[in-house]
């Protein structure tokens, strides 16, 4: 399994190096030593972590779906034109980008800093690597 420092475990959590320190010493996360001498956490154990304490907010009342991947954030940004429009939302800790028609846009009355859900359905789904992970 792969390893990772503390502080890149806390980046991809989400919480401070100091959380993550706690969370090793109350048993959260088992934490080894590598060859320089540092500690570190599985890359596994930290994806487990992740996955445990993460609290999306559920699909609005009466809304059920096929889609296993929504992703419910705020609207920052719109850009509309005369047939299209590219809307952005803020959900947590991810920015998520979909072209509509400006026609949808006005449909759902999507405005800025209001709720919506990005449902993701796709056979598609692209999983990049860092360079030189093994």
């Amino acid at each position: 399994m792969p390893h990772m420092r503390i502080r890149d475990a806390a980046a991809y959590l989400g919480v401070s190096d100091d959380t993550v320190r706690r969370w090793v010493d109350r048993g959260l996360l088992a934490a080894t030593t590598d060859e320089s001498g540092r500690k570190v956490v599985d890359g596994y154990d930290v994806a487990l972590v992740a996955r445990q304490h993460s609290s999306p907010p559920g699909p609005p009342d009466g809304v059920i779906s096929s889609a296993r991947n929504r992703f419910v954030g705020l609207v920052t940004n719109i850009e509309v034109d005369a047939v299209m429009a590219q809307v952005e939302l803020q959900c947590g800790p991810f920015r998520v980008v979909s072209l509509m028609s400006s026609e949808a846009v006005r449909d759902l009355g999507i405005e800025l800093g209001s709720v919506a859900v990005a449902v993701i359905k796709s056979t598609t789904v692209i999983v990049e690597t860092p360079q030189g992970q093994s």
